[in-house]
This record gives structure tokens, C-alpha cells and sequence, in this order.
């Protein structure tokens, strides 16, 4: 299991014990990781909290590579660095990526 993948089972953990927190981002974020370890995930902060594989609709999609996302759940505030950079595309509401460091706090 890629480094990323192992992140998002973290996440996924977190969420399931932590719903009613997840709940409250009121969002659903969709991953699309490149590179070695990447793929697509699309994790649930809304009506039914959870991550999943694969693709879907989103309120935010990010697109990065897998290393940056793991760069990114260690330290919240490399987000700007990789977006002006650059590393990370935004799409959708650009006010859910700013509630990113609320996911990696869970």
C-alpha cells in the first residue's frame, strides 16, 4: 500500500470516529492523486461521512500528485505553497479547500 493510500485509510479511521465533527465541514472533497501511490478518492463530510475509491461528484476536487497530498495532511500549510506553486489544482468551491487543515485535525 502506497504512503498515500495508507493516509487515506488514517482519514477514513478518523472520520468513522469522528462523524458528527466530519459532518460539520458539510462537504464532500474528491482526491485525484497522480503519480506512483495515486488514484482517486472521494471523501464524504456531509450526509454520510466516509471515504471511498474511485470517482464521483464533489463540492471541492484536488488534484495533486501523492506525494504533495501526504506533504499536505503533515502540514496543512503547505496547501498555498503547493497551489501558487503550481502542484495543486482547485476545483469547485475554493472556500471548501480553505477547510482543509479542519480534515487533518480530526
Amino acid at each position: 500500500m502506497s504512503q498515500a493510500a495508507e493516509r487515506i485509510a488514517q482519514l477514513a479511521e478518523k472520520i468513522k470516529a469522528n462523524p458528527s465533527v466530519a459532518a460539520e465541514i458539510d462537504a464532500i472533497y474528491k482526491f485525484v492523486l497522480t503519480g506512483d501511490g495515486g488514484g482517486t478518492w472521494l471523501v464524504n463530510l456531509k450526509d454520510a461521512p466516509g471515504v471511498q475509491q474511485g470517482d464521483g461528484d464533489a463540492d471541492c476536487t484536488l488534484t495533486l500528485a501523492a506525494d504533495d497530498f501526504v506533504q499536505l495532511l503533515d502540514d496543512p500549510n503547505t496547501g498555498q505553497q503547493l497551489f501558487f506553486g503550481g502542484k495543486l489544482q482547485v476545483d469547485g468551491d475554493m472556500g471548501l479547500a480553505l477547510k482543509l487543515q479542519q480534515l487533518t485535525e480530526l
